[in-house]
């Protein structure tokens, strides 16, 4: 019965390790594996993760959400902020991050306005809005960033390529929100707390900390010494509360990913496909393998980076797994608002599928 407990709440993790499994005994274990994995990222995630968490320890969240509802006064004008946030964040750190630190002021916005019903819409959005806010830079996503760097793509020519699939993303997701109710807001008067000057500064500076590892101006080395050695210090609960889950659901999705590159008949089968139809293969593959993996698998058996780019970021919509972001917003879905997971899939699988499909079929027939 435990085991069944474990593998009912860590389900995404489970089928990562399975994945991971199966594909060792066609690739055991050897000294190429250690090049599967981007520590980097993982180091990232790790940093950002316990960070959020020492703030939302403090409710940094809760406080900053309660002066956006005071600021709206309205239900439809606060979805649309916290998607334009969300959307705008993930250009500018990264989607994973920008799902990490603005799903939890989403979730305080609802909760302190009794709006907690509108959760899995809000969500979903939120999630949508971080996968594809991304795709116009070329550091937005991290199959973006892998994609520039490997084809050496031109940068004026990497945002022209992306630029229409971002307009018509804006619009839908604006036109999303217009079914949200327009719905006055109360604030509980009940609601007195304060912020922690002195900790938000130190934890805000901590965030930043992680964002210059990001972009490569700090040794991600020294970011984890730093900060796990201060929270240590000041607040050893948000380490504690750090969703390790998800941090072994990257590391397995990395070895799946690695080993399927070293199978010979995937490699043959992969390049015909390629061949035949790169955005259609590039947007499938992102369903099954999520679309970072996607984007290092494929790159090597096709020289359409146009089509190759186009798939790997409006494929991140679509399975829970399409986005490796996706397993993030499940995640914290799934902690803050227990009770409810079939209710939050449901919806993000129907804004998903719309999403995906309108996506993919302009790019088929307006721009490759």
């Amino acid at each position: 019965m435990a085991v069944l407990r474990f593998v009912k709440k860590n389900t995404v993790f489970c089928i990562a390790a399975l994945a991971a499994l199966v594909t060792a005994f066609f690739v055991p274990p050897d000294g190429a594996y250690l090049s599967y994995f981007d520590f980097k990222t993982l180091a990232c995630l790790y940093l950002t993760l316990a960070v959020v968490c020492a703030l939302r320890n403090i409710k940094f969240f809760t406080i900053l959400a309660r002066r956006i509802v005071s600021a709206t006064g309205n239900l439809r004008l606060l979805f649309l902020i916290l998607v334009v946030i969300t959307f705008i964040g993930s250009m500018i750190i990264a989607n994973d991050m920008a799902l990490i630190t603005f799903l939890p002021l989403g979730y305080f916005a609802l909760s302190v306005t009794g709006m907690e019903r509108y959760m899995a819409y809000l969500f979903a959005l939120q999630n949508i809005s971080a996968n594809l806010g991304g795709m116009l830079t070329p550091f937005g996503n991290p199959q973006n960033l892998y994609l520039y760097s490997y084809f050496n793509i031109p940068t004026m020519e990497f945002m022209g390529i992306m630029l229409w699939p971002f307009v018509l993303s804006v619009s839908m997701l604006a036109l999303a929100c217009l079914f949200v109710p327009s719905r006055s807001l109360t604030i509980d008067d009940r609601f007195d707390e304060k912020l922690d000057r002195k900790k938000t500064v130190l934890y805000l500076v901590l965030f930043f900390l992680s964002i210059l590892i990001v972009f490569r101006l700090i040794p991600y080395g020294v970011g984890l010494i730093a900060v796990t050695a201060v929270l240590l210090f000041v607040d050893r609960d948000a380490l504690l509360s750090v969703d390790y889950g998800l941090l072994g659901t990257f590391f397995f999705f990395f070895i799946f990913a690695g080993n399927l590159s070293r199978v010979p008949a995937i490699n043959d089968f992969l390049s015909a496909l390629m061949a035949k139809n790169a955005l259609l293969v590039s947007t499938l593959s992102c369903q099954g393998i999520s679309n970072v993996p996607s984007a290092i698998l494929l790159s090597r058996f096709t020289g359409d980076y146009r089509a190759l780019l186009l798939g790997v970021n409006i494929g991140g919509t679509g399975t829970l797994i399409a986005s490796l972001a996706s397993l993030i917003t499940f995640s914290e879905f799934r902690i803050l608002y227990p009770g409810h997971t079939r209710q939050y899939l449901g919806i993000f699988a129907l804004l998903n599928v719309i999403f995906l499909v309108v996506l993919y079929l302009f790019c088929q027939f307006v721009i490759v």
